[in-house]
């Protein structure tokens, strides 16, 4: 800031002006101030004078490196961010990195809200954690937390997966579990409640898994191995997200199973990557850009009124059919 002064022959006082966009600098001398920042290269630091008042308004984000569903999570917070005040700094977890270090980096890195993605942390740390700073967890609940919660209808999308593929006329449904993923438990209880709702009950098959494409890959590989044993393939699968769907399909697919001839193939997300594929996965699509506008909202709004008691928001999800769920083959008779 001094050399602008300097150079255009004012004081660092009204320098300062100009850059806050103060009145009491001149048309002329406002003018020939942002020109000589221009030529000397010069940028105010606008995240040191915002900590001068205490403040960053920067919200940190905790993420999951390899899911897909995440990253189109992470273009809707932006925007709605920066339309807001906010800037954003993200931080990831991978196999080496867990969420404590991920999240102490963003506290280090002085951000005033926390919107966490699918934490795996103890209901007891992001209590912690909401009297530290504004948090929002999405996707994963945490009962008595003082923070605020965002998530999707998970019951409802599951429900209407699981209507579309008995309308289409197949009874023996698989669902693969997706562990401790977010929204597993939730979408498991769906699935065994349709089963009993449309007189499956008996059909019910619940493979555990996890949200990676690993667990659709050897989910596939298992039923193949039953299938070379003598036992039936399920004409359908519920996936437990949209990688895991895309895993079973390349399993099936390596092995001459046709989707949907042969087998019906369900996911949930809705992620960027369902798009992508030579058939398009049918999928229920949960709504990235208004999880994040929630999420941004409930931060801020926490910011501006830490008294707030925490929060729920819940978002509709939908089904989206394409091309891999078709009617049930019909089995030959005996």
């Amino acid at each position: 800031m001094a050399d602008v002064a300097q150079k255009a022959g004012v004081s660092r006082a009204l320098v300062s002006i100009v850059f806050r966009g103060l009145p009491g600098a001149g048309s002329e001398t406002r003018e020939r101030v942002l020109r000589v920042a221009d030529e000397i290269g010069y940028r105010p630091d606008n995240a040191a004078r915002l900590l001068a008042r205490g403040r960053s308004r920067t919200l940190g984000v905790m993420f999951i490196v390899h899911q897909t569903f995440h990253t189109d999570l992470i273009a809707g917070i932006y925007p709605e961010a920066e339309r807001l005040g906010y800037d954003v700094l993200l931080s990831g977890t991978t196999l080496g990195r867990g969420e404590g270090k991920a999240i102490e980096a963003l506290l280090s890195h002085r951000c005033e809200g926390l919107i966490l993605l699918a934490p795996d942390a103890e209901p007891a740390y992001l209590d912690e954690l909401g009297h530290r700073a504004a948090t929002v967890s999405v996707a994963r609940r945490a009962p008595g937390a003082h923070v605020d919660f965002v998530h999707s209808a998970e019951g409802k999308g599951v429900r209407q997966a699981m209507d579309h593929l008995v309308e289409l006329g197949h009874r023996r449904i698989v669902h693969i579990d997706g562990g401790r993923g977010p929204g597993s438990a939730e979408r498991r209880r769906a699935y065994r409640a349709a089963m009993r709702r449309h007189g499956l009950e008996a059909e019910q098959r619940v493979i555990p898994g996890t949200h990676t494409e690993e667990s659709g890959i050897e989910t596939g590989r298992m039923l193949l191995a039953e299938r070379d044993r003598g036992l039936p393939l399920p004409t359908a699968v519920l996936a437990g997200n949209d990688r895991c769907a895309m895993g079973l399909l390349m399993s099936l697919t390596r092995s001459g199973v046709e989707v949907p001839r042969d087998m019906s193939v369900v996911g949930y997300d809705d992620s960027h990557l369902s798009h992508l594929m030579p058939i398009g996965l049918t999928t229920v699509r949960q709504d990235a850009v208004l999880l994040a506008e929630h999420a941004v909202r409930f931060a801020v709004e926490r910011l501006e009124d830490p008294e707030l008691k925490p929060r729920e928001a819940v978002l509709d999800s939908k089904l989206v059919v394409r091309g891999t769920s078709g009617p049930a083959r019909q089995e030959p008779a005996r």
